[in-house]
């Protein structure tokens, strides 16, 4: 089959069948232009031209490429492209999967970075309580705290979703849905923003069931709401790098230290392997002493 119709084939799949965000399938796209792109370099016009040599070849050069990708990069476009050739060879395609003896870099072991509950404190607390937007902003952040969602949720949420009392539903990767507990604290704080701001922030845009808004109407972007979570931040003088996913590692790591148990955890999270949520159960030097201290008879 020629290059781009196997392509095209990919993506419908992807989208379709296995219903992925469309951030993830414009990312799968990216990647795999630039392959395809290489292969036409070699004079490669069909799937069938493709061996493992190949694969080999183009991920030898990416990984040799100056300046040298970073890990993650490279393990993604890697990751893109043994998708594309098991699917290829699953529906009959392709004969084989020239992909299959590919393996992905090693990629250091990264420790999610979570704020102290004093920092949330304060990030949760800048926004004004008597500004509209403030409001909103205050609403969103309590909310994504509330939660762990992360922020693509977030904005995707419609009002409906908050018509079940103290939980509310969230749409995860994959159209996934899981039911989550809201808490006092966020739910007031939604409430307020739906009495105080929301009607008149729908009222100079058309109609739209998304819970988060922006200043003219239009339902939050993904940007506008990092932009509410940088602005929160530095209100806040929080010295530590706060990206969209700060507040979701921080929700995970809090109630973690707090006791909850990690298939608990994984749920709230939505991930589909406990082994990820794992990655939260690390234990700082500081706390190991703190109770070695307090529990062994002998420590002091």
């Amino acid at each position: 089959m020629q290059l781009d119709r196997a392509l095209d084939a990919y993506l419908r799949h992807v989208t379709i069948e296995r219903g992925l965000a469309e951030h993830t399938i414009a990312a799968y796209r990216r990647d795999l232009d630039a392959y395809l792109d290489w292969l036409r370099s070699r004079g490669i016009a069909d799937t069938g031209e493709i061996t493992a040599d190949t694969v080999a070849a183009f991920a030898t050069e990416r990984a040799s490429a100056e300046p040298p990708p970073a890990a993650s990069s490279l393990a993604r476009l890697q990751s893109s492209v043994r998708g594309w050739h098991r699917f290829l060879a699953r529906e009959g395609i392709a004969e084989a999967d020239p992909s299959s003896r590919l393996r992905p870099p090693k990629q250091p072991r990264r420790l999610p970075k979570a704020l102290t509950f004093d920092q949330v404190e304060r990030i949760l607390a800048a926004p004004s309580a008597e500004d509209p937007i403030g409001i909103r902003d205050r609403a969103l952040l309590e909310l994504l705290y509330a939660t762990g969602a992360r922020v693509s949720e977030a904005i995707s949420l419609d009002v409906d979703d908050l018509a079940h009392g103290d939980v509310l539903r969230l749409r995860g990767k994959g159209s996934k849905e899981r039911i989550v507990p809201i808490g006092s604290y966020a739910r007031a704080a939604v409430d307020a923003y739906l009495t105080r701001v929301r009607p008149a922030l729908a009222a100079k845009g058309r109609a739209s069931a998304k819970l988060f808004l922006g200043a003219r109407g239009a339902p939050l972007s993904r940007q506008s709401a990092w932009l509410v979570i940088r602005a929160a931040a530095d209100s806040a003088q929080i010295s530590a790098e706060v990206s969209p996913h700060t507040l979701r590692h921080s929700f995970a790591t809090h109630l973690l230290q707090g006791g909850a148990d990690v298939r608990v955890v994984q749920e709230l999270l939505g991930h589909a392997s406990v082994a990820t949520t794992q990655i939260y159960t690390h234990v700082s030097v500081d706390t190991l002493r703190d109770v070695y201290a307090t529990a062994h008879p002998r420590a002091r």
